[in-house]
């Protein structure tokens, strides 16, 4: 049996930091992950660049249901404490927009920052070591895996949530923490995108892979980034935003000229260019492939020839477009898994589990969701960070 002061089940972003930083206190760290690469997630991530942190971090920017629950470990860890790591290592890295990090070069950058820290605190990896029983039989934790058993004194939960199966997902730290009877806030695919009917499908024939900058909008929250239509439905950062928010059968509202007042330019039009096509105008706001299907699906022609009621709703259907989606496309595309370990059940401060000493769960198993564009790199980060500083 190998003995460790501290067990890491997880080796993404959030299970690596926290293996630093208990390496740094001089704690025997060893971080064990089922899969034969560590850190695929963080791979993948940002079209392989890898969006590592939000200069606009900040609570407001994360759902839970103890939305104060994740206000201390951000404090502690900021975006900037992140900054300066990648500095320290001379990774170059530039913003692309609201506040998006990423770096110049590679995301595989930020994997050997990771590694190389690791290594300087002393901590061992181990690859495809995949947990098979967990047990506490007295003040430490036993671990049985494929590859041998383990015995330590604190064992840390960083293995993530159900989103993207094919790189290795599970929901395995949700079934730890019930072994050990921690309640788990129902999750759902989060930052993902939706899926519609074979009707409003055959409505957007055509329109698969057109772009367009648009305020989208459910209940009361709303976000103004890019949408794409897909052959499944929509997709694009607005379309990933607000999916976790949105439950089903609920309405979702697209202006896709935010813009413009596009029933006023069309009535103003009228006056001033009776003998425009109204797809010739519409065509000057949007793609043209979009231009020509909402045209094609409301009376249209030349402007003299609509009356401004027609004209209302031609401009209706581009800045308050409504729809119910018929769904999402799940884990296999999800960003993220939203819900996870009640933050009722940890200490904001390390972590730790209010009923199991020395157990503690960090990153996306955890009941804290950001928002698109790095925030949640940054909850893995100042996590993992503060349960470093204990386990």
């Amino acid at each position: 049996m190998l003995s460790a002061d501290v067990l890491i089940v997880g080796a993404g972003a959030a299970g690596l930091m926290c293996a630093i930083e208990a390496g740094k206190r001089g704690r025997q760290v060893v971080v064990i992950d089922h899969a034969q690469k560590v850190a695929e997630k963080i791979r993948i991530s940002g079209g392989g660049r890898c969006n590592f942190t939000n200069l606009h971090t900040s609570p407001d920017h994360y759902l839970s249901q103890q939305p104060r629950f994740c206000v201390s470990a951000l404090a502690r860890y900021t975006a900037q404490d992140f900054i300066s790591l990648v500095e320290k290592h001379g990774i170059a890295y530039h913003e692309k927009t609201l506040g998006q990090l990423f770096c110049d070069g590679s995301s595989q950058q930020i994997i050997h920052m990771l590694l190389e820290e690791c290594r300087e605190a002393g901590v061992t990896i181990r690859a495809q070591t995949a947990v098979e029983e967990i047990s506490k039989p007295d003040a430490r934790f036993r671990v049985r895996t494929n590859a041998g058993e383990f015995d330590c004194e604190s064992l840390v939960v960083a293995s993530g949530g159900l989103s993207i199966p094919k790189m290795g997902a599970s929901g395995f730290g949700y079934q730890l923490a019930r072994q050990f009877d921690l309640a788990i806030v129902p999750t759902r695919a989060a930052l993902v995108p939706f899926t519609v009917t074979e009707a409003q499908l055959e409505a957007w024939k055509t329109l698969a892979g057109v772009a367009v900058e648009a305020e989208v909008h459910c209940r009361k929250e709303r976000f103004r980034e890019g949408l794409l239509f897909t052959h499944r439905g929509l997709s694009g950062p607005a379309i990933l935003q607000i999916s976790s928010y949105w439950t089903t059968n609920e309405e979702v509202r697209l202006n896709l000229a935010p813009d413009h007042d596009v029933a006023a330019l069309l009535i103003e039009a009228k006056a001033t260019q009776p003998r425009q096509e109204a797809a010739t105008l519409l065509s000057t706001l949007l793609p043209k492939r979009l231009a020509q299907r909402l045209a094609e699906q409301h009376p249209a022609g030349r402007l003299i020839e609509l009356t401004d009621k027609e004209l209302r709703r031609l401009g209706s259907a581009v800045n308050d477009c409504r729809i119910v989606p018929h769904g999402t496309e799940g884990y296999r595309t999800a960003e993220v898994t939203m819900g996870g370990v009640d933050t009722a059940e940890l200490s904001s401060k390390t972590m730790e589990s209010r009923k199991v000493p020395h157990l503690y769960f960090i990153g996306e198993v955890v009941d804290v969701t950001g928002h698109l564009g790095g925030y949640n790199f940054q909850w893995a980060w100042a996590s993992g960070y503060v349960a470093g500083q204990y386990a």
